[in-house]
């Protein structure tokens, strides 16, 4: 799956929590994530000044929220693909270890074949 497939497949399914997304379609849309986030970044400091501090701008603020669900869900999706609940998501709120485990989680392979969440992505 390349780039351009991943963020359009991730954004039609933006609430779609059921089914797999394959390791390319996860970490493509994570740094489509990131490539908007800096842009908006950018331009919230050309336009209303520096946001050095823990604050964002609008416009980081507006993208943010608009990736919120396609996120969570591409998440819960790559979970599956490993062969766990998607309730495991909620991990990252233990600070460091939590998170930790999930970037291992979501980076390796997901079950060949079927499993319980559905046919591989």
């Amino acid at each position: 799956m390349d780039f351009a497939t991943s963020v359009r497949t991730c954004l039609s399914k933006y609430v779609t929590f059921s089914g797999r997304a394959s390791r390319p379609e996860f970490w493509w849309f994570m740094l489509f994530c990131l490539l908007i986030s800096i842009a908006a970044a950018i331009i919230d400091a050309m336009l209303f000044g520096d946001f050095t501090r823990d604050v964002t701008g609008p416009i980081g603020a507006v993208v943010s929220l608009g990736v919120l669900l396609p996120t969570v869900s591409v998440t819960v999706r790559r979970l599956h693909d490993t062969g766990r609940s998607g309730w495991w998501y909620w991990l990252f709120l233990i600070p460091v270890i939590g998170t930790i485990i999930l970037i291992v989680w979501l980076a390796t392979r997901g079950e060949a074949g079927q499993n319980a969440y559905g046919p591989r992505a």
